[in-house]
């Protein structure tokens, strides 16, 4: 029965999703050396700037810089518990904006916005639903925004 409850509250289907509302999705995350290493030889971004601390010693932030797609791809894990947990897919991710870098040690924070909603057209048991997310670092300052879709189911 435990179980049962859990992934009810598991993310949303169509008709739970309101324009304009908000998600502030919690908790948030820590990046540690060793997430942003693993997601740099698990992606093969082998870049000095994102691994190595004397080349990015001799850079413009003077340390290493955590991978842009780890950052990405930490941000949607973020708002699966709220947002796509039910999601039958995600469609498409737009205006991908990396706002500031981030650094190990920052700790990561989402909120997701509902833009858009509507009833899918080539199936009426779906839904397309626009969503726009933004990170914040442990300062409250943005560090990445993005916009994508998800196909959901319009019931359980």
């Amino acid at each position: 029965m435990g179980a049962q409850k859990c992934i009810a509250n598991f993310g949303k289907v169509y008709g739970e999703f309101k324009v304009g509302a908000i998600f502030k999705h919690w908790p948030g995350k820590t990046i540690t050396e060793s997430d942003n290493n693993l997601f740099c030889l698990l992606t093969m971004n082998h870049h000095p700037v994102h691994i190595d601390n004397i080349f990015a010693m001799k850079r413009q932030h003077k340390k290493i810089l955590v991978v842009g797609t780890y950052v990405l791809s930490l941000a949607v894990g973020l708002s699966v518990r709220d947002i796509s947990g039910k999601a039958i897919a995600n469609l498409e991710y737009s205006s991908v904006e990396h706002l500031n870098p981030v650094f190990i040690g920052d700790t990561l924070y989402a909120q997701s916005r509902v833009l858009d909603k509507r009833v899918s057209q080539s199936n009426h048991s779906r839904g397309v639903v626009s969503i726009e997310t933004h990170v914040y670092n442990q300062h409250n300052k943005m560090v990445l925004r993005f916009r994508r879709k998800i196909l959901v189911p319009n019931h359980e």
